[in-house]
């Protein structure tokens, strides 16, 4: 049974969020103490994490962002926070997916599904290599001349796309296909977001230049 944690401050979001995911046939996880919420989530390392902005004491995309340095569960910001800035700097911070209140109860579970589902993707080869790059899929890193980064889902669907298709364009429409099976508008600056992030990355490797923008037509590693 899979597991789903929800960091939620109102007693009332929170319960639904577990009745609905229960119903579902997931394993909720419920935080009701907010002071050592990594810790708790080393210790019941879910499968994805549903996460509010507003929290007590303390900020949801920070909370990301550390959870993000430790490990690389999918993270879905679920919050009423409904700014394109939130969105994007969400995203920025690590986030996978990003859904405001009040939110359509098929449309978070469908978003739940894919994300899922991509998290559990792409262990068949477990590494890939390729352009001067080895990409571990199981632990969610790319690694240049023994040098390492972490990835988080969507960088490393990116990764492995390019990679698959070395030296060939790939469209922005295909990686968008391969991160979101097309089954829910995504916001094309999502992709810019989740692109931006992953170039940055390989850039602290020694590869700032890896990922070519061919201009109306895509990109090409």
């Amino acid at each position: 049974m899979q597991k789903i944690m929800i960091i939620e401050d109102e007693a009332t979001v929170r319960e639904e969020l577990a009745f609905l995911l229960e119903n579902e046939g997931y394993q909720p996880i419920i935080v009701t103490d907010f002071n050592d919420v990594k810790k708790q989530v080393a210790e019941h390392c879910p499968d994805i994490i549903l996460l509010d902005i507003g929290l007590p004491g303390s900020d949801g995309m920070a909370l990301c962002a550390g959870i993000r340095r430790d490990c690389s569960i999918p993270v879905i910001f679920v919050t009423s926070r409904d700014s394109v800035g939130d969105e994007l700097l969400a995203l920025s911070m690590g986030g996978d997916d990003y859904i405001t209140k009040p939110y359509n109860i098929p449309l978070l579970l469908a978003r739940i599904k894919v994300v899922l589902r991509r998290s559990g993707a792409g262990a068949k080869p477990d590494i890939l290599k390729g352009a001067g790059m080895e990409l571990n899929l199981s632990k969610g890193t790319v690694s240049v001349r023994g040098k390492t980064a972490e990835l988080t889902r969507n960088e490393i669907q990116i990764l492995v796309c390019l990679m698959k298709h070395a030296g060939e364009i790939v469209s922005r429409m295909d990686l968008i296909e391969a991160l979101w099976d097309n089954q829910i508008y995504i916001d094309d600056n999502t992709l810019s977001v989740n692109m931006t992030r992953l170039r940055g990355k390989l850039a602290e490797l020694g590869m700032p230049d890896c990922i070519k923008t061919r201009r109306g037509m895509g990109y090409q590693l």
